[in-house]
Parts: structure tokens; C-alpha cells; sequence
């Protein structure tokens, strides 16, 4: 009995030490629904997991550096994020979504937030942080 209840124990130690050191790579992501990534992204955090970005981070997925603490991310040199504002599908193209773009600024830490406004803010163009403005805010993978 002694035996089970120290092989379980070691067992549980063993998978909280596993997902500590497991890590979610993120390349080529194009964003969508919003909801679904808070969901996703809330999940991440309290799993404990470490975020590498590998390639474009765009829209819904840029919440994630608000979300995931800044000592969980890092980004390789192909990393991009990609911002913009939010929209809704409407028969006649796309529409702005006020909610929306709340939504996403209020997902974002103060540095990324003064990136995005000295480059124009959240508008139907997108804006893109890569390269050295991009590894002076996060470090990059190793």
C-alpha cells in the first residue's frame, strides 16, 4: 500500500514536472474568432506551458501576449506579429467590430500597446512587429 501511494505521488510530481517543461509552438497562425482563443489561450496559461512563436502570430492570436506571462514566450528570428483591428463577416464584406477591437487592445501589455499606437493603432490595415523591435520586448528561444 505504502509503495502505491509513493508511486502515485511520484507519478503526479512527474507529470506537473512534465508540463512545465513542455512548450506550444505557434507558426503560420492566421487568427480567428476571438472567443475561441481567450478560451485557448486561458487553457495555455494554466497549464503552465511555454509559448514559442515561430512565424506569423496574426489577429485573435496576438491576445496571447497578455494573456501568457511574458516569462513564458519567446520568439525565434522568423517570428511576426501581425495586428489589427477586429470585424465581424457581413454580406457585403467585411465589418468593424468596436467590441472587437476592445477586446483584442484589452489583451495587450502596456509596451505593445505603445508599439501599436506609434504605428498608426488598431485599423484595417495591418501592422507588423518582427525583427529587432520585436526581440527588444521578447526574448528569443533557445
Amino acid at each position: 500500500m505504502k509503495a502505491q501511494v509513493i508511486s502515485a505521488a511520484l507519478f503526479l510530481v512527474m507529470i506537473g514536472m512534465a508540463s512545465a517543461f513542455a512548450h506550444v509552438r505557434i507558426h503560420d497562425d492566421r487568427g480567428g474568432q476571438i472567443g475561441a482563443y481567450l478560451a485557448r489561450y486561458h487553457a495555455l496559461r494554466v497549464s503552465g506551458e511555454r509559448v514559442e512563436i515561430d512565424g506569423t502570430c496574426a489577429s485573435a492570436c496576438t491576445m496571447l501576449l497578455g494573456i501568457i506571462p511574458r516569462d513564458r514566450i519567446c520568439v525565434t528570428s522568423r517570428a511576426t506579429f501581425a495586428f489589427h483591428a477586429a470585424w465581424d463577416p457581413a454580406p457585403e464584406g467585411h465589418a468593424a467590430s468596436k467590441a472587437g477591437t476592445r477586446i483584442l487592445w484589452s489583451n495587450y501589455p502596456p509596451d505593445v500597446r505603445e508599439w501599436i499606437v506609434r504605428h498608426g493603432g488598431l485599423q484595417s490595415r495591418m501592422i507588423y512587429l518582427q525583427g529587432p523591435e520585436l526581440l527588444e520586448m521578447f526574448p528569443i528561444c533557445r
